[in-house]
């Protein structure tokens, strides 16, 4: 299985190959800088890892929630991609991506990423017997005081949306977190984790069919907005 994996939805712009077990990728945390970065990445890791773009099985797109431009670049690029090559697209949750990198043990995990406008995108997983994270509510964007989460007696907290509200996070908490790291993103390695399983199982769509996830109804900010704080 040969799958390339793109997560762009917040600030980390990560590309990764997956070329049978060896997985190779690149990360930068750059914003603005997505649309210029995105496509050399992909061609640097491809040669790192030693293919070509037609020995590619599968693509892989982390597709939200996160910024909008950031979110429709990653799926634009991966429909692109994978419709001039006629292979599949494996959608992947950037909150699942996140999860991800929390601890390998039994705590519960919050993924929370800074949706700006004094709101945050999150999502509750746990850790499957395969190591990868499976969902355990819905995803949810609101406040942090709004927040509702699944009951679980101990948590593993990761994202910027706890550098932005982690005061507000911890009310909602049964205990303090176990683990926190507030300064993580989503990555394009864990992208390709999550959607490997799925790619070798035939169950990824048709890149027509790939959709951006946002959660919010409303995805532009006014200039005033952008000015104070957007910044994909």
């Amino acid at each position: 299985m040969n799958l390339l994996a793109i997560e762009t939805a917040t600030e980390s712009c990560s590309v990764a190959v997956l070329a049978g077990e060896r997985l190779v990728a690149r990360s930068e945390l750059a914003p603005r800088r997505h649309a210029e970065l995105v496509l050399p990445m992909c061609e640097a890791v491809l040669a790192e890892a030693g293919l070509s773009r037609r020995a590619l099985d599968a693509l892989a797109v982390g597709c939200g929630p996160g910024a909008f431009t950031g979110v429709r670049l990653a799926v634009s690029a991966a429909q692109g991609i994978a419709l001039a090559l006629a292979i599949p697209v494996v959608p992947v949750s950037s909150l699942a991506a996140l999860a991800m990198q929390a601890p390998d043990d039994d705590a519960a995990i919050l993924a929370v990423i800074d949706a700006r406008m004094g709101e945050l995108y999150a999502g509750a997983f746990r850790r499957g017997a395969d190591g990868l994270v499976e969902p355990i509510g819905e995803e949810s964007v609101g406040t942090a005081e709004q927040l509702a989460l699944p009951p679980a007696p101990a948590w593993n907290v990761v994202g910027s949306g706890w550098a932005s509200y982690g005061d507000a996070l911890t009310a909602r908490l049964p205990a303090p977190p176990r683990w926190v790291d507030g300064a993580r993103y989503p990555q394009a390695v864990d992208v390709a984790r999550l959607a490997a399983p799925l790619a070798r199982a035939g169950r990824g769509i048709a890149p027509e069919r790939l959709q951006p996830v946002y959660l919010r109804d409303r995805v532009a900010l006014t200039l005033a907005e952008q000015r104070a704080g957007e910044r994909l």
